[in-house]
């Protein structure tokens, strides 16, 4: 890899990890005051996302303001936190804390808190962020097939057993070897936040040898290092297009701030609009938010790529949530995918 693009990177991935600790140690504070915190009044917001293009929606929100612009349509002023983390677990962490009021993580953290507060909290999901293709990328020429990989092998994935990447491989897994090995991997997985992942694959660094990571880190891996390739696609794995990454909150919340809460959806309908509409401004609003050092014609690529759809209706999640059921991740049976969603207009039409 030539040097100044292993330098930007560098420089791009030292940016967001001083931002994750950062925001790290915020969500942990407020978290230590949550149980003592006042119910809260409509008219305030936190959202806790994490990295990648599977966040644009939330980004291009935060930067236009969207979710203030619904709320003065709706009467109401309405402040609104960010906070980034990695991985599923500490997101729903922050969630279940007080720390944070909307949840961004994949698929398997929704599962596991919506199982998890089942009767108490009753956390479900408000949103997709979309349907994007996650790959499983391998810089081991021999590794072609999930298989392929050995003892040697270690995984990157942002959250090992919680992210919606870890239960992807998990289920690939089941489907190989059958449900009662569907762990059989697990032991070659390591939790990696997906810059580190993607700047150590690109390295060819002797911590990882493969990353199941998201866009862009997937596309920068397979751009910037010959020896990358696509050992697995997550829509192979669950039967087509697919919302991996979501939304979620507190039925306490929804039920609290009804005006915030349907001013927070509209803005995502906004958002997923201008993506759509306009892919060149997205693309320069994910930069700017996110300070990232991406090649622009990469970004454009992908989010010009036909498979990536940007809506808020969840689709195809049932799968992987049955599957997390029959193999005991989950105690309670999902029997439709709006068991774990809350009934609104943003995601009809889900699956």
């Amino acid at each position: 890899m030539p040097f100044p693009l292993r330098a930007a990177l560098a420089r791009g991935t030292h940016a967001l990890r001083r931002v994750a600790a950062l925001s790290v140690s915020a969500a942990l504070a407020a978290a230590a005051l949550g149980a003592a915190q006042p119910a809260r009044a409509e008219g305030a917001i936190r959202i806790a996302e994490q990295f990648g293009v599977v966040y644009l929606m939330l980004n291009v929100a935060r930067d236009q303001h969207f979710i203030e612009q619904e709320g003065h349509k709706a009467g109401i002023d309405i402040k609104v936190d960010w906070v980034r983390l990695s991985g599923g677990a500490a997101v729903n962490d922050a969630l279940l804390s007080g720390a944070v009021d909307i949840a961004g993580a994949g698929v398997g953290p929704l599962l596991t808190v919506w199982d998890r507060t089942h009767g108490r909290q009753n956390v479900k999901g408000v949103a997709s962020l979309g349907n994007l293709p996650y790959y499983l990328v391998s810089t081991d020429p021999n590794v072609k097939t999930i298989a392929d990989f050995t003892g040697k092998d270690r995984i990157a994935v942002p959250a090992v057993g919680v992210s919606v990447q870890s239960r992807v491989l998990q289920y690939a897994t089941a489907k190989q070897w059958g449900d009662k090995q569907f762990d059989r991997l697990d032991k070659l997985t390591q939790a990696i936040p997906h810059p580190d992942a993607a700047a150590a694959l690109i390295a060819n660094s002797s911590v990882i040898t493969a990353h199941f990571g998201n866009p862009p880190f997937q596309q920068q891996e397979l751009a910037a290092n010959p020896k990358a390739h696509i050992v697995l696609n997550s829509y192979d794995v669950l039967g087509g297009p697919s919302s991996a990454t979501v939304l979620y909150t507190t039925e306490k919340f929804r039920d609290e701030n009804p005006k915030t809460y349907r001013a927070f959806v509209a803005a995502l309908a906004d958002a997923a609009r201008l993506i759509s509409a306009d892919p060149e401004k997205a693309a320069d609003i994910y930069i700017r938010v996110n300070d990232s050092k991406i090649d622009r014609s990469l970004l454009l690529k992908i989010l010009r790529d036909p498979q990536v759809q940007f809506k808020t209706a969840p689709q195809n999640t049932l799968g992987l949530a049955q599957f997390m059921y029959r193999t005991g991740a989950i105690r309670n049976e999902p029997k439709s995918w709006r068991d774990y969603f809350f009934d609104d207009p943003a995601t009809a039409g889900g699956s």
